[in-house]
């Protein structure tokens, strides 16, 4: 853990630098503002993850028709039909795994900051990466909104504290089961919302919520706005990919063509669909008319044919 250390005291260090210099350096304000910052910086630094995770999420939507013809047809050997899967996900370039890695990636980063803030409160004069005695007193002992950031729900009997972090803690599931819900209703075809893949994130729906209630309450003040903070960015992240490049046959899909289809008559242009459906209807007709063309042409007789009907 300890290049973690530094690398995150790094980081919330600056942010403190910064907002101490606006606010006070011991100011419950300028610590969780760094710790805000600190989020943030790592939630850019996963954007080609989360692009990753999108493409993965989309490709398994995209591929479920196809695993459940394979579960048909190998359902009664597991060993085939687990053959066969990955062999689709290898040429349809999908990796289930991709949607767990930035919350895994995440998991040591919030691990580390627990510690440090829990250090901080507790022991002050133990230092770890770049945080001093002088600053873990501070970050220990800032208050925020009536509550120290340093604080649970668990081991406190201020009321303000308890009500921050229960505050935090709704918001925290809240934006958890909009995000997961959010990918379901939104980007995920009709024939994607039944089979395995599809009761896994039913189930993760509930689950992943009520994993952040339960927990959420032994979790320091400055921890909650960290994971709410990268909860609110994940929200917005999502809601910007599916409105812009939803996957194909969802309704995040429908409503875009409905806005290219207003924009572009605005314009007197036409969308790509719109020029695409032309195209084939065009394709169409030319085939059709080959079709009556052939059928209006005399079938040409053989040379005994003629000599017959001449007979």
């Amino acid at each position: 853990m300890a290049p973690l250390y530094y690398v995150i005291s790094a980081v919330l260090v600056g942010f403190h630098k910064l907002f101490g210099s606006l606010f006070g350096e011991a100011s419950g304000v300028a610590w969780v503002l760094s710790i805000i910052g600190l989020t943030l910086v790592i939630r850019m630094a996963l954007i080609p993850l989360f692009v990753k995770q999108i493409k993965s999420s989309r490709n398994m939507q995209l591929i479920q028709p196809k695993v459940r013809e394979l579960q048909k047809k190998y359902g009664h050997d597991r060993e085939r039909l687990a053959q066969e899967t990955m062999k689709l996900y290898k040429d349809s370039g999908t990796n289930p795994f991709a949607s767990c890695l930035p919350i895994l990636l995440q998991m040591p980063i919030f691990l580390a900051l627990f510690r440090l803030i829990d250090q901080a409160a507790k022991d002050p004069s133990h230092e770890r990466g770049l945080m001093t005695e002088e600053l873990n007193t501070q970050f220990g002992d800032a208050v925020f909104l009536g509550a120290k950031i340093s604080d649970t729900f668990l081991n406190t009997d201020d009321i303000g504290v308890r009500v921050l972090a229960a505050v935090l803690v709704l918001a925290m599931t809240a934006t958890t089961f909009l995000t997961q819900r959010q990918l379901m209703s939104k980007n995920m075809p009709a024939d994607a919302l039944s089979g395995p893949y599809a009761q896994q994130q039913k189930m993760l729906l509930y689950v992943l919520p009520v994993v952040f209630a339960v927990g959420g309450i032994a979790f320091p003040v400055g921890v909650l706005f960290y994971w709410t903070t990268s909860n609110l960015w994940t929200m917005g992240q999502q809601f910007y990919v599916i409105r812009n490049n939803p996957a194909p046959g969802t309704p995040a899909a429908d409503a875009k063509e409905e806005r290219d289809r207003a924009k572009a008559a605005r314009k007197g242009l036409k969308t790509p669909a719109q020029l695409e459906e032309e195209r084939l209807a065009a394709e169409a007709e030319e085939r059709r008319a080959e079709k009556s063309q052939t059928r209006q042409q005399p079938q040409r007789q053989t040379k005994a044919q003629r000599n017959k009907k001449k007979r």
